[in-house]
């Protein structure tokens, strides 16, 4: 990468830190300029192959639906010149085998059209576990319990002090206790003891939600990146609820904060080739187990954004679930960049020096973030964005990649003013065209990972305030929840009361590997307001707040 490109990722800040407390500039005001990194303006940088990509899944996908009118225009117009005695004598000179063996015929292949297609998989309802107000510390109470630990120093309470400040993440959060404790947490019991509460809160709000019976649940899928004991969380749901012996059940580990819709394509997946079946996903992750006690820096971010949270969806194949299913599934895009090696080893679980586990956040973690958001989004777009909105795209996207850029020269003032005003007019030719995908969604869930992450989401794709509200306001509400994020989002906009019939809503997550996942839903009817079981209840009216 060249040093002009590199400078163009930074952004500065002056950080006030307060007054100096003792030394020579004791009572002196001190400053600080804190350098960061930002997302890469990835929609400057469009590679044509996944744009191919995305009208690959496209066709494929619409080929049968293109053929249909096709047939339809050409029976109408052959049969439109005929009038009715003619169609009647046409019919008669043919003799009872031909007519039953092409009803036949036709009858079969729209058998096989109906029974080849896929099932439409809807999403009956979901939960969010909301912990009980002992968990729930303010900023301060969170450096407090580090402290109260003994296993920080003043120089990392401090960083965790300024990065908590600039991370928008507000008083209401919920940690573990445990936290607080001198002696070592990242133990199975208490990963255990914090899987048992959240999973088994979110799982029975959302069956009494649903009144689905676990025992009638025929796919169950458990992500956790984090604490994958043995047996599995799948199996210690399976035990808890007593579910059926032949339910088929997946643990999911390792997978970062996208694994929620890694877990949602899975289960799509598992419903296709069992009918009339009931699906539900569980995503969460563990604060406690995961509870870095070292002094390196780049382990210690993760302590400050990730906060308890975990939630359960109930999806369905069956058919009579369309009348009073919430949204229907409509497009599922995931990218996978491990195969670079800065991806693989941007947030990398190890030891430090001191022998300490914890995860390693790079300093590349925004750049290959943005290439990966960049790569899903230009596949996702042919799916979802209006004709008008892709031919304008592409066009400035042709144009960019086959035409030549203007030549100029320098050998007079004259001529470098001429080639100043080609270089401009070549400049606005080869500028990319930015799809408006406020043309192809309502609703926007992205992963609240931190507030750089969702301003720097928000200035390259040109959303407005409100299309951010629910992801900004979920991060000051709960925190970073890992895979869960994205649904405390959703229960927002649902208490909000702004999900309407026919809406689409795009979430999108991204996580270490480095994958970044998209999933399309299409609202079945419009959410009224819920009076409970939906964990922004109680605060919905003091929302939206400034970050």
């Amino acid at each position: 990468m060249s040093r002009s490109s590199e400078q163009d990722l930074l952004s500065t800040e002056i950080v006030n830190r307060g007054i100096e407390p003792s030394g020579p500039n004791a009572g002196s005001p001190t400053f600080s300029v804190r350098v960061r990194r930002r997302l890469p303006d990835f929609l400057q940088s469009v590679n044509l192959k996944y744009v191919k990509l995305g009208y690959h899944y496209l066709i494929n996908h619409a080929v049968y639906l293109a053929t249909i009118p096709v047939l339809v225009l050409v029976f109408s117009a052959e049969v439109g010149s005929l009038s009715r005695e003619e169609i009647w004598k046409k019919l008669w000179d043919y003799d009872l085998a031909t007519v039953i063996g092409f009803l036949g015929v036709f009858i079969l292949t729209v058998c096989v059209y109906f029974m080849s297609r896929p099932r439409s998989v809807y999403l009956i309802d979901f939960a969010c576990f909301k912990p009980s107000d002992e968990l729930k510390v303010t900023r301060e109470e969170f450096i407090d319990l580090a402290r109260k630990s003994g296993k920080f120093d003043e120089e990392i309470l401090g960083f965790k002090k300024r990065i908590l400040q600039a991370s928008g993440l507000g008083d209401e959060t919920y940690v573990p206790r445990s936290i607080s404790s001198s002696e070592n947490i990242t133990t199975m019991k208490e990963g255990r003891e914090e899987a048992s509460m959240m999973i088994f809160g979110a799982l029975d709000e959302l069956f009494e939600k649903t009144r689905v019976k676990p025992k009638d649940v025929g796919v169950l899928v458990v992500n956790c990146s984090i604490f994958n004991p043995t047996p599995s969380l799948s199996a210690m749901v399976i035990n808890h609820y007593k579910m059926r012996g032949n339910i088929l059940s997946y643990n999911l580990g390792g997978m970062g904060c996208s694994a929620g819709i890694i877990a949602v394509d899975l289960a799509r997946d598992m419903l296709q080739s069992n009918p009339n079946s009931y699906a539900v996903v569980v995503s969460t992750e563990m604060v406690g187990y995961n509870w870095y006690v070292g002094r390196d820096k780049s382990m210690v971010i993760p302590n400050c954004f990730f906060r308890m949270g975990c939630s359960a969806v109930m999806l369905s194949n069956r058919r009579r679930d369309f009348r009073h299913a919430k949204y229907r599934l409509e497009h599922i895009v995931r990218t996978h960049k491990a195969a670079d090696d800065r991806s693989f080893r941007s947030v990398y679980q190890e030891e430090d020096e001191q022998g300490f586990k914890g995860l390693k956040i790079s300093r590349d973690l925004m750049e290959v973030g943005g290439e990966a958001l960049k790569t899903n989004i230009t596949t996702l777009g042919p799916l979802v964005l209006p004709f008008s909105e892709q031919l304008l795209f592409f066009a400035a996207l042709l144009r960019r990649t086959f035409l030549p850029a203007a030549k100029t020269t320098t050998s007079s003032t004259a001529t470098a003013k001429i080639n100043g005003a080609k270089s401009s007019s070549s400049s606005d030719l080869s500028k990319p065209y930015i799809p408006d995908y406020k043309l192809a969604f309502e609703h926007f869930c992205f992963h609240a990972a931190s507030k750089t992450v969702l301003e720097e989401l928000q200035k390259n794709l040109g959303l407005s305030d409100e299309n951010m509200e629910a992801s900004k306001m979920t991060l000051h509400r709960f925190g970073n929840t890992s895979s869960s994020g994205i649904w405390y989002e959703l229960a927002y906009m649902e208490a909000k009361e702004s999900v309407r019939r026919g809406d689409r809503i795009w979430q999108i997550a991204f996580g270490s590997g480095f994958k970044c996942n998209s999933v399309v839903w299409k609202a079945m009817r419009k959410v009224k307001k819920p009076a409970r079981n939906n964990p922004w209840v109680d605060c919905i009216d003091r929302y939206p707040v400034a970050l």
